[in-house]
Formats: C-alpha cells, structure tokens, sequence
C-alpha cells in the first residue's frame, strides 16, 4: 500500500475490491444501485476512492451475500439504526428459505429415484388408473390466482383461498362438508393460473357472502388416480396419472379435479387421501 494511501484513508477503487474480495465490476454495480457508493469521485478524473470506515459494509455485503441474501435487504441491514437485530431477523428468514429448498431438493431426490426404479423395473405405478364417469357436484367455491403452475406458483395461494372460504361459510352458517375439491384453469393471454378452492354444497346450496355456488358438471368417462400422501409428492402421482392415460390411447378434454377424499386437519399429511380426476376420450 502506497504512503499516500495511508496517510489520506482512502482507497482506490482497485485497492478497496482487493480488500473486499470482491471485482471492481461489482463494486460499480453496488455503487449504480445505490448500495454502496464511493467517499468521493474525482470530478476530473471519475476515479472513485473510498474510505476505511467502509470497509466494513463492503465486508458486510460480501458475507450476506455469500448468505444468499438479496441486494435490497443487505440495504435494509445497512441502513438500520438497530443493525443487530435487523441482521438477525434476516437470518432467520435466510434460514427458514433454506431449510424449505433443502427439503424442496430432498423431495425431488425421492422422486428422481422413484423414476429411476421405475425406469429400471424394479417398480411399477403404485396407483394403477382407473376409468369411470363423474357425477355433476354442486360446491361452495373461491376462486385466486397463481403467478404460474407448478407446486412453487399454487401452494403459496392455497391457505389463503382455503381461510377465506372456512371463514365465509361459517359465517353463513354453513358446515364444511368433505370432500374438498380443487381444480384449476388457465387464463387466456396471461401466464397466471385460476385456482378454484370448494367444499361440497348443501343438498339444498344457499348463497352466501365471500363464496359462489359453483356446478361442477358430470364428466362422461374420466382417469382417476388415488395419491396417498402429502400435497408436495402429488406431483409425482400427477405424472404418473398422465403418462398412463397417454399411453393407454387418451387424451385430456378438461382440467383435473383434486378431490380430497381423508384430508382433515388432525390428520399428518402423509396419510391424505387424494383422488385425481382427469376428463379423458379416446384418440
């Protein structure tokens, strides 16, 4: 380091990246979206120099975001006049995303070996499709939408959909009568998803606040799977479901029902039990 350096507490650009670890790319880009800027700029030059005292943001923002942490709330970290406890909710936040990826990957590891025993012959569906008409059904209905299909885009929307409709219906004065069905369609010109959250109606159905009174028709001939377990491996029973149709000579003419037949609350998910219905005619 240069006496000059020394003596003025500041660093070149070149000499702070060396001391962060970090490029002299990225320290431009902290300083265009207002992270972290400069102490000063030379106006003749544009040379930026930065001082010892912010070093330890730098350090700061090199070890969140090794976290994973995102721009916007290292930010909120650096700015907050309790940084202690503002860093410790991040991390704690940070924490739970991961531990929900790490279980998102473990499940995605079942599933890769699932197929890949499958693939081998050493298993076979489990929940082999059977193929029967569906009764019309009247239900209680709320409707929401999902930024995307996909178990990432829908679950998030799922529990509010359902709080919202418990909450109508009993405050109408109406039961929850299983099962629960759930089904979804896709909205013309958008990228979004209709998510549809029902509870079977009243024989006699009643309107009410906060619900619609939905007819779900009969469909002639559909392909029904039963899943057995929790709501993130229906995915897996799902592509089963359509691999099978397909190669049994069907196509899809509709969207699919989940009909939560043994779902209730104090019951673990892994022993739900799902049927999967697909209105389906032949090639």
């Amino acid at each position: 380091m240069s006496g000059s350096t020394v003596v003025s507490n500041m660093y070149t650009i070149g000499e702070f990246a060396a001391f962060g670890r970090v490029s002299v790319r990225m320290l431009r880009h902290y300083d265009a979206v207002g992270l972290l800027r400069p102490a000063r700029v030379d106006e003749r030059s544009g040379y930026r120099f930065y001082s010892n005292a912010q070093l330890r943001d730098l350090l700061r923002i090199v070890e969140l975001r090794g976290l994973g942490c995102g721009l916007d709330e290292i930010a909120v970290v650096l700015e907050a006049d309790d940084e202690r406890e503002v860093m410790r909710d991040l991390l704690v936040r940070r924490a739970a995303e991961l531990e929900a990826s790490v279980a998102a990957d473990r499940a995605r590891l079942a599933r890769i070996g699932e197929r890949l025993r499958i693939l081998e012959g050493e298993h076979t569906m489990s929940a082999p499709i059977e193929y029967r008409p569906i009764e019309a059904v009247t239900v209680y209905a709320v409707e929401g939408r999902a930024p995307g299909a996909g178990p990432e885009n829908v679950s998030p929307v799922i529990d509010p959909l359902l709080e919202r409709l418990t909450g109508s219906l009993r405050a109408a004065g109406r039961e929850l009568i299983e099962p629960g069905i759930f089904w979804y369609d896709d909205i013309e010109g958008s990228e979004e998803l209709g998510v549809h959250v029902s509870f079977t109606a009243d024989p006699q159905p009643q309107a009410g606040e906060g619900y619609d009174v939905v007819e779900l028709p009969a469909v002639p001939l559909a392909a029904v799977v039963t899943h057995r377990g929790d709501m993130p491996s229906i995915g897996e029973s799902y592509d089963l479901l359509m691999n099978g149709l397909i190669d049994d000579g069907y196509r899809m003419v509709g969207p699919c029902r989940e009909v939560y037949l043994e779902a209730d609350d104090d019951l673990p998910q892994s022993q739900w039990v799902t049927e999967l219905q697909v209105p389906v005619e032949r090639n």
